[in-house]
């Protein structure tokens, strides 16, 4: 499924003028979309751009729809317990592509099935190969900070 959010073009009030251009998608494993229709219009909201993937997305059309988007950055949210793991097969399929290499990828939501578990994975995905971890309990404040570095660093 890839959509684009209507009036995604026009930023907000307090938002730069050039948005970011995302790819927001789901993890192989997790079948829920409300999370990735919230990202999509929180984005939006925020005056970027975005394509949505949907849920249940293989790692290789994530890869695919990388190259043929070349986004700004690259969105992934969890929200059933097993994004970590998820994440770690993803990322790794990802970076393994010679033209995504420099990409900021990001995770999201519910990385694990109890928020120790959650917190233990931070470290390992960093290493892997995501730019940045948002664990759940921190809500959007840290992304948002981070979108806005991003996006000063970006301008068209």
């Amino acid at each position: 499924m890839q959509t684009s959010a209507p009036g995604a073009a026009r930023p907000t009030r307090g938002t730069p003028a050039t948005g970011l251009d995302v790819v927001v998608t789901g993890t192989s494993s997790d079948a829920h979309t409300w999370n990735l229709i919230y990202l999509q219009l929180l984005l939006a909201e925020w005056g970027h751009r975005v394509t949505n993937l949907g849920a249940c997305v293989p790692e290789d059309l994530v890869v695919t729809e990388a190259l043929a988007h070349r986004p700004d950055l690259v969105v992934v949210s969890s929200v059933n317990g097993h994004g970590a793991a998820d994440g770690l097969r993803l990322i790794a399929r990802v970076r393994a592509e010679p033209r995504l290499a420099a990409l900021p990828v990001v995770i999201g939501g519910k990385l694990g099935t109890t928020e120790d578990t959650a917190r233990s994975w931070l470290p390992s995905l960093r290493a892997a190969g995501f730019t940045e971890v948002f664990d759940e309990s921190d809500g959007t404040p840290p992304f948002r900070r981070y979108l806005d570095a991003l996006t000063a660093g970006v301008r068209r």
